[in-house]
């Protein structure tokens, strides 16, 4: 009997003691938490938008003429000057079309020149002159309309530029008139066009006035394009199914690193005055409405409920329910309960900025 209860006592020892020992653990597993206030200060945020590059002139180049391909005088992706010869098609006939045009010109300038002889001197009518002069007239245009024809076999740029893709043309290719031979970016610009939510496009409006706002593009690679950009219009109808409206900003290109065609992202800043600032990290969500845990003067720890305004990459600015002079807790949100009171050590919001951009930046 002894001996049991000998035992008894030792395995009551030892529960006590395993007991003690993981209240312990416990309580310094929780230690001291991080605790932090919200700040208020003038700032700035960027809105993200997808975004569509497009060149400021970017057009189709057609054959208007019908013809055999004689000459491809350059190639894909090449540069070129306003005025460069591009194309050309085989441009015999044209050129007896114009020869021919030029002869009936010069028929019609010797007769009309020897009507008007006659008719100064009473030979003819005046009436006769004036069908001779008529004559030339339609010849000389004849000529001219000839001479335009010849003259689209020389398929030259319009503007400086840079080739597109040929379009299946080859040399000895018979092109009809009309036909798509390639495209011509002009790239010295570039438009940007990206789509603004209504309530976003209102506060921009409102804001903004007459100035023209500065934008940042973030390239495919997620770098940005080292060039800035100016809003320049803003499209006249929403889009009823998507509730956006279109933007369009122009952004210098003199290295020519855009092209036609590309995607990225436009990044818009959005300016607050005396914005309440936290960090995303300190707040949880419970059926979609945001809370922080605030700490009180006797280091209890209660859930409040928050309106967000707007959200940065890791930073909220706070419409309603914090002031900079309320606590919130910073970290171990899920280690927390209502009602708790909590050991602290209190970061000032500026480090913890600090902390998080050089974090972003890695």
């Amino acid at each position: 009997m002894m001996k049991r209860i000998i035992i008894l006592l030792s395995a009551a020892t030892v529960f006590l003691y395993s007991s003690c020992t993981h209240e312990k653990h416990e309580k310094e597993e929780h230690g001291k938490f991080l605790v932090t206030s919200p700040i208020r200060k003038d700032t700035s945020f960027f809105h993200e938008y997808v975004a569509q590059v497009r060149s400021i002139s970017h057009i189709e180049l057609r054959s208007q003429e019908r013809g055999y391909l004689q000459e491809i005088h350059v190639d894909e992706g090449q540069h070129v000057k306003k005025g460069q010869l591009m194309f050309q098609l085989m441009p015999l006939i044209y050129n007896a079309e114009m020869n021919k045009a030029q002869a009936e010109a010069n028929f019609a300038e010797i007769e009309y020149q020897n009507t008007k002889s006659l008719a100064d001197s009473n030979i003819v009518s005046k009436k006769e002159l004036a069908l001779s002069e008529a004559r030339l007239s339609k010849a000389k245009a004849e000529l001219s309309l000839a001479q335009a024809h010849l003259g689209f076999t020389d398929i030259k740029a319009p503007f400086d530029g840079i080739m597109g893709r040929f379009n299946d043309v080859r040399l000895g290719s018979l092109i009809d008139e009309g036909e798509l031979l390639t495209t011509l970016s002009d790239n010295s610009k570039m438009w940007v066009y990206f789509n603004v939510p209504e309530a976003e496009y209102l506060d921009y409006i409102t804001k903004a006035k007459d100035k023209k706002e500065h934008v940042h593009l973030q390239m495919a690679n997620n770098k940005l394009f080292d060039q800035e950009g100016i809003v320049e219009t803003i499209e006249a109808d929403f889009n009823n199914e998507t509730g956006n409206i279109a933007f369009r900003a122009t952004f210098p290109n003199p290295k020519g690193i855009l092209r036609h065609g590309e995607t990225g992202n436009v990044l818009m800043p959005v300016h607050y005055k005396n914005a309440v600032i936290i960090p995303q990290k300190a707040t949880f969500e419970i059926l979609d409405k945001k809370y922080v845990f605030v700490v009180d003067d006797k280091n209890i720890v209660r859930s409040r409920q928050i309106t967000v305004g707007t959200e940065a990459e890791h930073l909220y600015v706070i419409a309603d329910g914090l002031a900079p002079t309320d606590k919130i807790l910073l970290e171990g949100l899920r280690k927390v309960k209502n009602d708790q009171e909590i050991q602290y050590d209190f970061v000032p919001l500026q480090s913890v900025l600090s902390d998080l951009n050089e974090l972003h930046a890695e």
